[in-house]
């Protein structure tokens, strides 16, 4: 399909329009794609009901929050598969994109607003670029994104060979099988992006439920803690720390006590802040740069690594007085490449940053994802649930 050609009828059709055939039901123009580890509908929000209560009411009916298959919807049963993008042309100065992310539960019925996903945001500027919100600008595409949950800015680099959108690639990621075309993801100005502070509680590390713990917002809210003081390696599968329900209560008690402590009120509804569990490699003198990490959705493990999570868990690794701190041999040069090994694999996080004596200052984050679209069409909510009425 040319990009920045006339709109496809798919997304040119008012949603509130509905044919004799499905008046029962509302139709809603999408498109369907993986982003880095996740996969979930890319909508235009233009498409979709202004209220936020409403706006839930049609994520959970769409996706099938409820089920633990979401078998009466298109989510897949896991956190990484009940995820939503809705895209907008922005109005900020510097944006092209906004980008307004939901997580919708996958069996609690349950839609979170605050936090906002790097691994969908892979899809954002394809999306973004298949429903005609913009325009390619060459071989390579640079879009401009804002991250409305938490007012971050990404600079996002896509194939467009030709000025088309291209899938098909060499590059690899941990988690996703094969191999695709790749997309740059430069995070700027994300350290303090949902609580105002890099160390919202003001120190490097607390001691919160009995537990010696980090609270850090680099692009996304989080509560980091040793694997060994919970009596783990921070080797574990995510199967072997699903299984593990005591770990998962301590855990929730920790996070729950940090979210106050950070200024984030009561969570218990909600999956900010998440958890991360940190933990030596194998002679870290020979590793430079390498460390375990686990990541918190934060009521299941997380299958590889979120990106948001991913650059906070790297500058905690290369914060001094933080619970990372002798866990990794730190790299010589700045930028550094910290490398975040999951239960699948591992993530590369380029970090720019300062250290000097007033401490860590993050400038910006650089990942390498990859996306593929899996479909486009229509999607259909009960009419009972939106009759279509923006």
């Amino acid at each position: 399909m040319p990009i920045g050609g006339p709109v496809p009828a798919t997304y040119s059709r008012a949603c509130s329009k509905m044919t004799a055939d499905h008046m029962t039901q509302t139709s809603i123009p999408f498109l369907f794609l993986r982003g880095g580890s996740s996969r979930g509908p890319y909508m235009n929000r233009a498409d979709l009901p202004a209220d936020l209560d409403r706006l839930a009411d049609v994520l959970v009916a769409a996706v099938g929050s409820g089920h633990p298959l979401n078998i009466d919807g298109i989510g897949g049963g896991s956190a990484v598969t009940t995820k939503v993008a809705m895209l907008s042309r922005s109005e900020d100065d510097w944006a092209d994109i906004d980008y307004f992310f939901a997580q919708v539960s996958v069996e609690d019925g349950l839609v979170d607003y605050k936090p906002t996903c790097g691994n969908i945001m892979s899809g954002v500027g394809p999306a973004a670029l298949e429903m005609g919100l913009i325009a390619a600008t060459g071989d390579i595409t640079e879009v401009r994104i804002r991250a409305v949950n938490t007012g971050a800015r990404v600079l996002a680099r896509l194939q467009t060979p030709g000025g088309i959108v291209t899938y098909d690639g060499d590059t690899s990621i941990d988690g996703v099988p094969g191999t695709a075309a790749p997309v740059e993801l430069n995070f700027m100005d994300v350290a303090g992006s949902t609580t105002g502070a890099f160390l919202p509680t003001g120190n490097p590390m607390d001691r919160i439920g009995g537990m010696d713990v980090t609270c850090m917002d680099v692009a996304m809210p989080m509560v980091i803690a040793r694997a060994a003081d919970f009596g783990l390696s921070g080797t574990e599968s995510r199967e072997e720390l699903d299984d593990n329900r005591d770990f998962f209560a301590a855990m929730e008690a920790v996070r729950l006590e940090a979210g106050h402590a950070m200024g984030l009120g009561d969570c218990s509804q909600s999956v900010m802040p998440k958890f991360g569990l940190l933990a030596p490699v194998a002679n870290p003198a020979d590793n430079p740069g390498q460390i375990e990490a686990r990541y918190f959705m934060p009521w299941k493990t997380h299958p590889t690594m979120a990106v948001t999570g991913s650059q906070c868990l790297a500058s905690c690794a290369l914060t001094p007085g933080t619970v990372a701190d002798g866990m990794m041999a730190r790299p010589a040069d700045i930028p550094c490449t910290v490398t975040l090994r999951h239960p699948m694999g591992a993530m590369d996080v380029l970090v720019d940053y300062e250290l000097g004596a007033d401490g860590f200052r993050h400038h910006s984050a650089g990942l390498l994802r990859t996306t593929r679209k899996l479909a486009e069409g229509t999607l259909f909510v009960p009419a009972s649930v939106w009759n279509g009425e923006i």
